[in-house]
């Protein structure tokens, strides 16, 4: 499909002046109204300040609070409410491109809803994207020194390794919560994927991008969902998603014991034909049957990863499903027809 050309840079920020704000939300109700003011608050400073018209797409991704309830009752002040209620939980990933395929303005800010995003900082990445004419405008944390050191070393081998080989490399640290200019958004709309690692989808379509720091909030309200496994899994599904690194990795671990059994069978034919030593056989066959095994294991679980993204790539189930979708304007007090931007068949409603 042929894209035509659009005006860069600062030129191109400066005619598409309106925003679409994306929070996914996940048992958030109790303290979605105060996250909700926040947004509101800074709506309105922008649109005095800048003209910038803006609407909020919330994206419930199958909550078992009174999430969905509290968002549909939420005022439209300053900004038009949108309300995507999923038909279950599909998952962080899910829950952001739906909230990209039905963003209908122009540039889409994502921004978490448990309120660690701060809203305050939305002004700066509309500075950036306006201003100095970035296409992808993307936070990360100033530091992480207050996290366990077990952590800190596996978020760093975790980027380290999803970046190997890799021409764009996807910045350490760096969070959704990022601001995509029209362009930008247009782009991340037409990868077709079902499998999605946002944060490294967003650096690979390029464009002109910068790095804002900030300091997370505390959680006011609930606690996080996220654990050591589930971290884990989340780290398995973006490698497998997003790059062939443990492929390369597994290839490489195959060539270093295939060395290491050349240089073995060099020594114990030395010790035989030379110094006249009878080499044990039984402790070291066993030895090396359990670390061949092991690792033939461990590859072949590697490449079943890929090959259950193959399967699930091809069958092209839709990534989420819609259950209600509710729209409030900011200039009309009664909810309105909704009308998302067309996407690719990735959703149905």
């Amino acid at each position: 499909m042929a894209v035509k050309p659009r005006k860069s840079g600062a030129r191109a920020a400066s005619s598409a002046r309106t925003l679409s704000i994306v929070v996914p939300l996940f048992n958030e109700a109790k303290g979605l109204a105060d996250l909700h003011a926040r947004i509101v608050d800074v709506a309105r400073r922008l649109k005095s300040e800048r003209g910038l018209a803006l609407e909020v797409v919330y994206v419930d991704d199958g909550s078992r609070d009174a999430t969905s309830e509290v968002a549909k009752a939420l005022p439209a002040e300053a900004l038009d409410v949108q309300l995507v209620t999923l038909s279950r939980n599909f998952g962080k990933e899910a829950a952001l491109l739906a909230g990209l395929d039905h963003a209908r303005l122009d540039a889409v800010l994502f921004i978490d809803g448990d309120g660690q995003h701060p809203p305050s900082l939305i002004e700066t990445l509309v500075k950036r994207w306006l201003d100095d004419g970035y296409d992808v405008v993307y936070t990360a944390k100033a530091h992480r020194e207050n996290e366990p050191w077990l952590r800190r070393t596996g978020v760093h081998w975790f980027y380290a390794l999803i970046n190997w080989g890799q021409r764009q490399k996807i910045p350490e640290d760096a969070g959704d919560f990022r601001l995509l200019s029209p362009r930008a958004a247009k782009a991340l709309r037409q990868m077709p994927e079902r499998n999605r690692f946002f944060k490294g989808l967003s650096s690979w379509i390029g464009f002109r991008q910068v790095r804002v720091d900030y300091e997370p909030a505390l959680r006011a309200h609930g606690a996080t969902t996220w654990n050591l496994w589930s971290l884990i899994g989340f780290s398995i599904e973006g490698l497998t998603s997003f790059t062939v690194a443990p492929l390369r990795a597994a290839s490489l671990l195959g060539l270093l014991l295939a060395a290491t059994a050349l240089v073995f069978g060099a020594w114990i034919l030395l010790q035989t034909l030379i110094f006249g030593q009878d080499v044990p056989g039984y402790p070291s066959l066993v030895v090396g049957l359990m670390v061949i095994g092991g690792v033939q294991l461990l590859m072949i679980g590697v490449l079943g990863e890929y090959v259950g993204k193959l399967l699930s790539e091809i069958k092209a189930r839709p990534v989420y499903f819609v259950a209600e979708h509710n729209v409030k304007s900011a200039d009309a007090a009664a909810d309105e027809p909704a009308k998302p931007r067309p996407a690719a068949p990735r959703a149905a409603e």
